[in-house]
């Protein structure tokens, strides 16, 4: 009993950890971005690209590693996972062109989007279905400190040794991986179905996901609960803070203190949302906070001081990110361990794709139709997930089976 608590924690820990360096990574080129536009004289648009480009690898990587997860093992694969984005993160520092960051952003795209579908594939199947929710929520909780870790590694280094310095500390998971390589045995789990596979001569079946009616309908319901959470975040995170700022002429948004007060309020969120879906499942879980998210980001537009800002800046990551916690769980539960890892990547990082241009659209609303139209498609996005999440099945809750 005490192994199998140790090998939990050593799962959680190396997970929270995979996500946390792949937030940092990503935070580290927003804060990074406009140097970089500076030094290589590109336009606004050229630069824009880059997380675009990251993006595209994610969705490309969580295919192909999720794939090579199921079929060869999760842990290997999650060390290949981590060195592929430390690395080319780590080569960021040493690029001589823009055309050399676009291919580095591509390859740490596809070693973050390979990452995140194995550690959410790992917990589900170390822990028992009754505490997935839980779990999962600690994961994303890591992936928050790591922009932390972002925030102080930009203001700190950056001063002193440029943009160039802050991805010097991309070979920090390097470090993860050795651990991970070490110390981590693959989970019984993925052992067990692996053997069943050499029997039968069977591979992952990639077809899993859309094998029936009912099967392909729950697949692109989590699809399009993914693509509103990223959408979102991408939308909350990039524009809020400077619309507020030219509306109320607030300044704020320009320090760490809102990004601060954010993302507390996200962590918070994200660790009631993972107890709650344990306890209710995940069409009352996710339907409260969906309809909160929603009604909570009409609260900026009676923003009108610094202090009212942080404080709708904590409520708004409190429901709208905190649901983030879930999708790990959430996916895991609908598809058997053969598939898992895949399942999660290729749903996840196709929301992420498509959710990812959101700021797009909504620099569009801004400019035809503003603040107030940009506030209310933000809010209007959850109210989309919060029908697909009452059409789809409830796999979560206290009262469920564990698999």
């Amino acid at each position: 009993m005490e192994e199998q608590k140790s090998y939990q924690r050593k799962v959680l820990a190396s997970s929270m950890l995979g996500l946390g360096l792949e937030g940092m990574d990503v935070l580290l080129l927003s804060f990074a971005l406009s140097s970089i536009i500076s030094e290589f004289h590109i336009s606004s648009a050229a630069g824009g690209m880059l997380p675009s480009i990251t993006n595209i690898g994610m969705l490309l990587g969580g295919v192909l590693f999720g794939y090579m997860a199921d079929k060869h093992g999760r842990i290997k694969t999650f060390t290949y996972t981590i060195f592929i984005f430390a690395i080319a993160t780590l080569l960021m520092a040493f690029a001589h062109s823009i055309v050399e960051i676009y291919i580095l952003r591509f390859i740490v795209g596809l070693g973050a989007g390979g990452e995140y579908g194995i550690g959410m594939a790992l917990v589900a199947e170390v822990f028992p279905k009754s505490r997935r929710g839980q779990m999962s929520s600690w994961i994303t909780v890591g992936g928050q400190m790591g922009t932390l870790l972002a925030a102080v590694i930009a203001a700190t280094i950056i001063p002193l040794a440029g943009w160039r310095g802050t991805f010097v500390f991309g070979v920090l998971p390097v470090i993860l991986a050795y651990f991970v390589r070490r110390h981590l045995p693959e989970t019984k789990a993925w052992q067990s179905t692996h053997k069943k596979e050499q029997e039968t001569h069977q591979h992952p079946r990639l077809k899993i996901l859309v094998k029936d009616p009912k099967t392909t309908g729950i697949t692109l319901g989590l699809i399009v609960m993914s693509t509103v959470q990223i959408a979102g975040y991408y939308g909350l995170m990039n524009w809020l803070p400077s619309l507020l700022e030219k509306q109320q002429g607030l300044t704020v948004s320009g320090s760490s203190v809102w990004m601060i007060s954010t993302i507390i309020g996200m962590s918070i969120g994200m660790l009631c949302f993972g107890k709650l879906l344990d306890r209710f499942g995940s069409k009352i879980t996710y339907s409260t906070f969906l309809i909160m998210a929603a009604a909570s980001i009409s609260l900026y537009s009676l923003v009108h001081n610094s202090l009212l800002m942080l404080i709708v800046g904590m409520i708004v990551g409190f429901f709208a990110n905190g649901m983030n916690a879930g999708y790990g769980a959430l996916i895991s539960s609908f598809y058997p361990t053969e598939i898992r890892s895949f399942a999660n990547n290729v749903i996840f990082n196709t929301g992420r794709a498509i959710g990812g241009l959101s700021p797009i659209l909504i620099g569009y609303l801004i400019d035809k139709s503003g603040f107030s139209a940009a506030l209310l498609f933000l809010g209007s996005l959850y109210l989309i997930s919060l029908i697909v999440v009452n059409l789809i099945p409830n796999p979560l809750g206290k009262n469920q089976v564990s698999d």
